[in-house]
């Protein structure tokens, strides 16, 4: 990773969407010169609604708004929806549409998954929350749990260069905004990315190194964790010189597939004294991690081969002690009051006829990278949709 760390910086946490959804349409509604924006889902829902609102209003003042969304996470957007926006001058690109097959969505892989917000280069929002009523309680017992940073001071350059760096193909003119440097806060921060150019395991580099250096503990809350190898024997490794490694996975899975395939590691881990616990209060969807006292991370990253090998990610990386206990108060107590606790003994049952399907498993994340690599890789492509039926038809039909 070449991008340097920057001093000066402020960060909250936000939980869920009750506490970063207010955060960022507040923010958005002050918006002077700029919004950037990009998702990986916009529901029309009560959500989708109110950002569509803030957005509208915002262009309608004068502000350039671009909005960069992902042509499988949000292929349901009606036509409509997208030219009330786009009429009033919102600027709203799909990134990789194609079309669907049989009525399904074809282009499962290799996803802009990135989650960030940025407001006149002087405020950006990073994390796992997708624009959707599903990551608010009042969604019901599938509601998701996840996680969100707002942030100040000099590391939002880097977040505004990265969001221009994405949608440079359809910047018309360029970005004039010029980020604000002034420190806000005491924490130290970074923004570290995957793509798949000069960045293709820059979030898996940081784990593995941050994982090696941890002396006394390791807490990981992530929603699909399927990691390779290596990140498995790291965390194994940690775990066997003493430093207390705490997993949080899904215990209500939104999808029942992506736990199975979590539980085939379990063994592997817990042998060697790993906590693993599971939250089953909701769907658990953050992805968030601390080590130590002093480094955190949150953003949009999962440990899984979509994640790591396939999307494109980012993840904000935090050292600020204060900041890393109110995260360790939050999990401890997540895993202490809604979770529960994996016990080998527990795994062991049935071992004998799950032991074919736990050598599969242990092995894909040891080969699947150099796999993944087969596959085509995506072209930064965003398509813009312009304010008329035709061009929004096409982001469903997938047309370029």
């Amino acid at each position: 990773m070449k991008t340097p760390w920057t001093d000066g910086n402020s960060v909250q946490l936000l939980i869920n969407g009750e506490e970063y959804y207010p955060r960022v349409f507040e923010a958005m509604a002050q918006a002077r010169e700029e919004i950037l924006l990009e998702t990986f889902i916009i529901f029309e829902d009560k959500v989708g609604q109110q950002l569509q609102q803030v957005l509208i209003d915002a262009a309608k003042r004068g502000v350039r708004v671009e909005v960069a969304v992902d042509g499988y996470g949000t292929a349901d957007l009606t036509d409509q929806f997208i030219a009330a926006m786009t009429e009033a001058g919102v600027s709203f690109h799909a990134f990789d549409p194609q079309p669907r097959l049989v009525g399904m969505r074809t282009n499962l892989f290799r996803r802009l998954h990135r989650k960030i917000v940025v407001v006149d280069g002087e405020r950006a929002f990073i994390g796992g929350i997708n624009y959707c009523l599903d990551h608010l309680g009042e969604f019901g017992p599938m509601a998701k749990q996840d996680y969100a940073v707002e942030v100040t001071g000099p590391v939002v350059a880097q977040v505004h260069a990265s969001s221009r760096r994405l949608l440079a193909p359809v910047l018309q003119p360029p970005s004039q905004v010029r980020p604000v440097s002034a420190p806000t806060g005491n924490a130290s921060a970074v923004l570290v990315e995957r793509d798949n150019n000069r960045h293709r395991t820059d979030i898996e580099q940081q784990y593995l190194q941050v994982f090696r250096q941890a002396q006394r503990r390791i807490v990981v809350a992530n929603a699909y964790f399927f990691p390779g190898y290596r990140l498995l024997r790291e965390l194994r490794n940690a775990a066997r010189r003493g430093v207390e490694v705490t997993l949080i996975l899904q215990g209500q899975p939104d999808m029942r597939w992506v736990r199975a395939l979590s539980r085939l590691l379990y063994n592997y881990l817990l042998r060697d004294n790993v906590r693993i616990h599971e939250y089953c209060q909701r769907p658990l969807h953050g992805k968030v991690a601390l080590v130590d006292e002093e480094w955190s991370t949150v953003g949009s990253s999962n440990l899984d081969p979509l994640s790591l090998s396939l999307n494109l990610e980012a993840n904000l990386l935090i050292r600020d002690r204060a900041f890393n206990q109110m995260l360790y108060k939050h999990l401890s107590e997540l895993a202490m009051q809604q979770c529960k606790a994996v016990t080998l003994e527990r795994m062991i049952r049935g071992y004998w006829w799950r032991a074919p399907l736990i050598f599969m498993g242990f092995h894909l994340t040891r080969w699947f990278p150099r796999v993944a690599g087969w596959f085509p890789a995506h072209r930064q492509r965003l398509q813009s949709l312009q304010p008329d039926t035709d061009s929004h038809a096409n982001f469903h039909e997938g047309k370029t």
